[in-house]
C-alpha cells in the first residue's frame, strides 16, 4: 500500500546572516516590506529582525528598478505586506545569493503522514513530497514519520530493510520514495 507524506512549512524560516550590532547570526522575518520610490526608480526590501537584539536588516528585493518594469500585481503584494510573497522570495536562489543569506528551517516545518497506523503493514511504500524547498535529511523524516530514532532508521538501512533510489543520509529538498520491509 502506497502512503503519501508531505513536508509542509509551518512558518517562515530564520534567515542566517551576521548581525552588525550583536554578532548574532539569526534574523526572523515577519513578511513586512519597505518600498521606496525616487522619481521613476523603485527599491523594495524584505525586513528582518535580529533574534537577539532586535536590530532591523533589509534584504534587497528590487534595486533601482524602473517603476514601469515592475508588474502591478507584484507592486500590490509588496505594498500589502503579503507573507506569501515573503515565502516565495526567501525561496528564490537569486535573492538569497544577492543578499548573502542562508535559511534555517529548524522548527519551521512539519511532516504530514496522513494517518497513524503505518507500522501495522508488512511492507510500507512511502512517497514523500515537499511543499517547499526545505533541506532535510530523509533519515530524520523517516524517523519522525514512523516514531523511531535516527539510529534505528540507519540500522534498517544497513540491514537492507529500508531501501530507496535516493541517498538517505544527505540533505534533500526534493520528492523521493522509499520502501520499509518489516
Amino acid at each position: 500500500m502506497l502512503n503519501n507524506w508531505v513536508v509542509m512549512p509551518t512558518c517562515l524560516p530564520l534567515v542566517r546572516r551576521r548581525c552588525h550590532s550583536c554578532a548574532s547570526e539569526r534574523f526572523r522575518t515577519s513578511g513586512k516590506f519597505r518600498v521606496n520610490a525616487n522619481h521613476k526608480l523603485i527599491d523594495a526590501w524584505l525586513l528582518a529582525l535580529c533574534t537577539v537584539c532586535g536590530q532591523t536588516t533589509k534584504l534587497a528585493v528590487l534595486e533601482r528598478m524602473n517603476v514601469r518594469s515592475v508588474r502591478p500585481e507584484l507592486l500590490g503584494r509588496l505594498h500589502g505586506n503579503d507573507p506569501g510573497l515573503a515565502a516565495e522570495l526567501l525561496q528564490d536562489p537569486v535573492i538569497r545569493r544577492r543578499n548573502r543569506i542562508a535559511l534555517d528551517w529548524g522548527n519551521a516545518w512539519r511532516l504530514d503522514t496522513g494517518r497513524s497506523d503505518h507500522l501495522d503493514h508488512e511492507v510500507n511504500d512511502v512517497s514523500v513530497r515537499f511543499a517547499a524547498r526545505i533541506p532535510i535529511r530523509p533519515v530524520q523524516l523517516i524517523a519522525q514519520g514512523f516514531g523511531l530514532s535516527r539510529t534505528e532508521v540507519e540500522r534498517l538501512v544497513t540491514e537492507g530493510n529500508l531501501v530507496s533510489a535516493t541517498r538517505l543520509n544527505s540533505k534533500l529538498s526534493g520528492d523521493f520514495a522509499f520502501m520499509l520491509k518489516r
